[in-house]
């Protein structure tokens, strides 16, 4: 029964709840490196169509600066990976525990009367 509470308190934090968490509280948590990795899939789509797009215009420094857009973008992501390999990710309720917003059992209350 225990174990079904549990479950029930981390189902109780939205993904969006826990991406803000994630910007204010110390570390990075699931959902928050989620929401970065699609930002980031995000913005390789749109620098390879502006990567197309200098490549259809045959203009060659509107290329170098997308191309350089490019690098910029692999290399922060490839160093905010590997800072998350070597530091790991921290949960949710560690940061609700942090800040001070953890839930209160019902059980915890029933044994301090």
């Amino acid at each position: 029964m225990e174990h079904q509470h549990a479950e029930a308190d981390t189902g109780d934090v939205s993904s969006a709840q826990a991406v803000l968490l994630g910007a204010l509280a110390p570390g990075v948590n699931a959902p928050t490196w989620i929401t970065l990795k699609s930002a980031f899939l995000m913005l390789g789509v749109c620098l390879a169509v502006m990567l197309a797009l200098a490549f259809s215009s045959s203009d060659s420094w509107l290329m170098f600066h997308v191309a350089f857009f490019v690098l910029i973008c692999v290399t922060l992501f490839l160093l905010l990976s590997w800072f998350l390999a070597e530091t790991g990710l921290v949960s949710v309720e560690h940061q609700m525990r942090e800040m001070g917003l953890e839930h209160k059992d019902h059980s915890e209350n029933q044994k301090s009367k």
